[in-house]
């Protein structure tokens, strides 16, 4: 569990990378053989892209840096529980293990919805690992949307006063 827990502080760090720039705090990255080889965080809203969950930016990475599309023998660390699109690209991918932080219960396909990425139907499916620094994954997508609306009302009192 602390090798998990270090990996998952590496995914923290990530998450904080999208904060900084407005996206929703959600880190992902990707181990083999002991060594970091993909990082990245949410771009949704830096994009404009539906696709660009960190997860799969960081699968991309991944397939990029070992030259095949099979990413067997890595485990992908990441800070929310993925959705459904992420959860298919781990099983396309063939990641044979996820770690995740926080649980997602109006998205994720890791256990809390459903779980598609131990669907049994599927010629593939991954050992999930659940709750790892769960408190603090938590904490920053609570703060996250806290500050979001805080500062939603705030413009809404700034509008309302120049009407």
């Amino acid at each position: 569990m602390r090798v998990d827990q270090k990996y998952m502080e590496i995914a923290i760090e990530e998450a904080k990378k999208a904060e900084q720039i407005g996206e929703v705090p959600i880190g992902a990255i990707i181990v083999r053989d002991e060594e970091v080889i993909a990082r990245a965080h949410n771009l949704r809203e830096t994009l404009q892209d539906p696709t660009a969950h960190a997860e799969h930016i960081a699968i991309q990475r991944a397939a990029t840096v070992i030259g095949s599309w099979r990413l067997e023998r890595c485990t992908l660390y990441v800070t929310l529980e993925p959705c459904a699109m992420c959860a298919g690209t781990i099983v396309m991918s063939r990641i044979p293990r996820v770690v995740y932080g926080a649980e997602d219960p109006k998205g994720g396909c890791a256990g809390s919805l459903m779980n598609l990425i131990a669907e049994p139907r599927f010629n593939h499916r991954a050992e999930v690992t659940t709750g790892v620094l769960e408190q603090q994954c938590s904490q920053l997508l609570t703060n996250f949307f806290k500050n979001l609306r805080k500062n939603k009302k705030i413009i809404q009192t700034d509008d309302n006063i120049n009407v």
